[in-house]
């Protein structure tokens, strides 16, 4: 297994797919493998120890229909020994009271599958009510609101993929 980082993503508008490419470019060369889970099968998440896992949260609360769809494969996917960080897209504003909860989601499946999670953000600058997403006071992972805070989210991702790079030990 290489170094290299397995990002997987799901999008709906096109929002959550432009993050994963700023993250990519962010990590610079080709460190980051895109990968959109609608096309992504179980043994494509064996072939990475450093995963990145992007999701928008949908309607109220719910996961992207991609990656409902392939959730229950994950129950087939061993994530021991793996290091996974997370990034979620969402709106705080209009959806204040499930903020991010598909990162959440996410993160507690893969958790649960032995996935050790990296990349913990901070909840300041925010403003919601409640999330799935929120584990021990910090987000599980990066928290973009495109609908309401897009000027923020440049330096988030450069701030967020610097923390990674420590964390992944790259």
């Amino acid at each position: 297994m290489s170094k290299n980082i397995g990002l997987f993503y799901g999008t709906q508008t096109g929002k959550t797919e432009s993050a994963a490419e700023i993250i990519r470019d962010e990590f610079g060369g080709e460190v980051v493998t895109l990968i959109d889970i609608s096309q992504a099968d179980t043994n494509d998440f064996e072939e990475y120890e450093l995963l990145i896992i992007g999701s928008p949260t949908w309607n109220i609360g719910e996961l992207q229909s991609d990656w409902e769809g392939f959730f229950p494969d994950l129950d087939e996917i061993n994530f021991s020994g793996k290091l996974v960080a997370y990034f979620g897209t969402g709106d705080q504003l209009g959806y204040g009271d499930n903020f991010q909860d598909a990162m959440g989601i996410l993160e507690a499946k893969i958790s649960q599958r032995g996935g050790k999670t990296v990349g913990y953000w901070s909840t300041d600058g925010y403003d919601f009510s409640n999330s799935r997403g929120v584990k021990n006071g910090k987000f599980v992972g990066l928290a973009l609101d495109e609908d309401n805070q897009s000027d923020l989210t440049d330096e988030r991702i450069k701030t967020w993929v610097a923390q990674l790079k420590k964390e992944f030990g790259l």
